[in-house]
């Protein structure tokens, strides 16, 4: 029976040792490993429990190896946090999951990305990145404006303020996000229409999309805003939903976040967040290539859940692809129920 390791970063033992409840935001839930285990076991496999990646770094040094590391640790400390897992896997010739150290840097800092994105000709507002106060007064980009931090999820840092009418606002809530988060603050122009997340799995040529959901703020009289707090009681304050009309809009979304998931060489699975500008074209906003895993309250799982597809049946999609990325034979496994196929567009 193969072996998967579990890699991943327990929000419990960061509020032990003292962060905030917003520091470990986007860590994961006894659930969510919980989850993952049974789900993977179910799939065929035997999983052992390794933790984060100074635990994998101690057992890589002690000899020890997986058929395969199933790897969703986001790691701690600076804009490469989440390439610490990834570049420890790669130092000892150990297969794993998901993106590789240079794609889950890259797209946490989300200027680079958006650079990225831009120079392969696929549509993102124009943007800024402000390190220090001087640079605030140089900013040329037209109101609104939208600023956040330039490497945080979870909507960390973005709030009812993200969006700023006026300077004297700008250099407000620039100031404030310097000194809270210690990193630089992007600016972009304000994207006023509607707000898309996708679902990918897969590989290169191979990556699919899942599903699409639109985001919906359930309260009209506060600004559109996908903020740390909404994400965080997201039961109460965001209504999720498929795209319900518009099957161009729906082709457009999913094409941009494909080519996107493509330029940017994620693997295996993750998540491309898509809004509309004013005029109504779709515009790459960030990707997430270590997606959420909570079966019930995490994104991917509930594009999939929207489509038909279970939580195994997305395990087993991640698993496939990364086993198939290195040429290894998966085990036989009951039949799952596979959701219809998603139409695929092209740019």
């Amino acid at each position: 029976m193969q072996r998967i390791g579990l890699v991943y970063d327990l929000r419990s033992d960061y509020l032990a040792a003292g962060f905030s409840e917003e520091q470990a935001a986007e860590f994961d839930s006894e659930q969510t490993i919980d989850a993952l285990e049974h789900t993977i076991v179910s799939l065929g496999y035997r999983v052992e429990r390794i933790g984060n990646a100074k635990r994998l770094a101690e057992r890589l040094v002690a000899g020890d190896r997986w058929d395969m590391v199933f790897n969703i640790a986001e790691g701690l400390g600076g804009r490469c946090r989440e390439a610490q897992a990834p570049a420890l896997l790669e130092l000892y010739g150990q297969a794993y999951t998901f993106s590789d150290p240079l794609v889950c840097a890259a797209t946490l800092d989300k200027a680079v990305a958006k650079r990225w994105i831009a120079q392969a000709g696929l549509p993102t507002p124009a943007f800024a990145v402000v390190q220090t106060e001087a640079e605030i007064d140089n900013i040329t980009l037209r109101f609104p404006l939208f600023a956040k931090p330039l490497a945080e999820g979870t909507g960390k840092g973005i709030d009812q303020q993200s969006k700023i009418d006026d300077p004297v606002q700008l250099k407000r809530v620039c100031m404030d996000l310097l000194w809270r988060y210690h990193q630089p603050v992007l600016v972009e122009q304000f994207l006023p229409g509607r707000e898309f997340t996708v679902g990918i799995v897969g590989t290169a040529q191979a990556a699919r999309v899942i599903g699409t959901m639109e985001i919906e703020l359930r309260r009209k009289d506060q600004p559109a805003i996908y903020s740390f707090v909404n994400k965080e009681e997201c039961e109460t304050q965001i209504a999720y939903h498929p795209i319900r009309e518009d099957r161009p809009l729906k082709a457009e979304v999913e094409a941009l976040a494909l080519a996107a998931y493509r330029v940017l060489e994620c693997r295996d699975g993750g998540r491309v967040d898509i809004r509309c500008d004013a005029a109504g074209q779709a515009c790459f906003i960030e990707i997430n290539p270590l997606a959420g895993l909570h079966p019930t309250h995490s994104d991917l799982p509930m594009i999939a859940m929207q489509q038909g597809m279970t939580y195994a049946d997305l395990i087993k999609a991640i698993l496939d692809s990364a086993f198939a990325r290195y040429g290894t034979p998966v085990p036989q496994q009951a039949a799952l129920t596979m959701p219809r196929a998603v139409e695929q567009h092209a740019l």
